[in-house]
């Protein structure tokens, strides 16, 4: 794994040996951030299930202003760390040692976010249980994106229910990229 563009550009980052955690190819990154690459600078960005941290860093690297690691694993939380430390972004980040619900509870009137992007473990519904969260939350800015990275099969039917639609979906061999935002904003232009 490295960063594809911006400061830390090349710069290799570490992940963690095994499965506890399943790092987003460079491919699939490179894929989402060409997506999301005009939108990035200044934006606070939140990465929950970090990993080894690349999503936020690789935010981080093109511009945004800050970004929040949640992450519960301590050998993944040391890894986020030691990778902000080689990209120099550090300053840039906060790091929450935590599960994701206790985390955004606790960043609720703290912070609002640009972009809030998930990489849950698969088929486990933990993106259902955090989307509900989000729906009664304010942590989404005013005109903020959700993104979650799950399996293909995933099913996303229960959005409607909750205030959300998909504004983008962009599938890849076994996972997707799954864009949602609130229902009824208005579109500016």
């Amino acid at each position: 794994m490295r960063v594809i563009a911006g400061t830390a550009r090349s710069l290799q980052l570490k992940t963690l040996d095994g499965l506890d955690t399943r790092p987003t190819t460079d491919r699939i990154k490179e894929t989402l951030f060409n997506m999301l690459a005009p939108y990035l600078y200044d934006c606070i960005f939140l990465d929950l299930f970090a990993g080894s941290g690349g999503i936020g860093i690789e935010a981080l690297s093109r511009g945004a202003m800050e970004a929040v690691f949640v992450e519960k694993n301590p050998k993944a939380m040391a890894c986020i760390k030691e990778n902000l430390k080689h990209t120099r972004l550090e300053r840039k980040a906060l790091t929450i040692s935590s599960d994701v619900m206790t985390a955004l509870y606790r960043l609720e009137g703290e912070k609002q976010f640009d972009y809030i992007f998930m990489d849950p473990p698969y088929n486990q519904g933990l993106e259902r249980q955090v989307l509900d969260y989000l729906a009664g939350s304010d942590l989404l800015a005013d005109q903020g994106v959700i993104i979650v990275e799950a399996a293909k099969e995933t099913k996303f039917d229960y959005l409607d229910d909750m205030g959300f639609y998909i504004l983008k979906e962009k599938m890849y061999k076994t996972n997707k990229h799954v864009f949602i935002e609130p229902a009824g904003r208005k579109e500016i232009c």
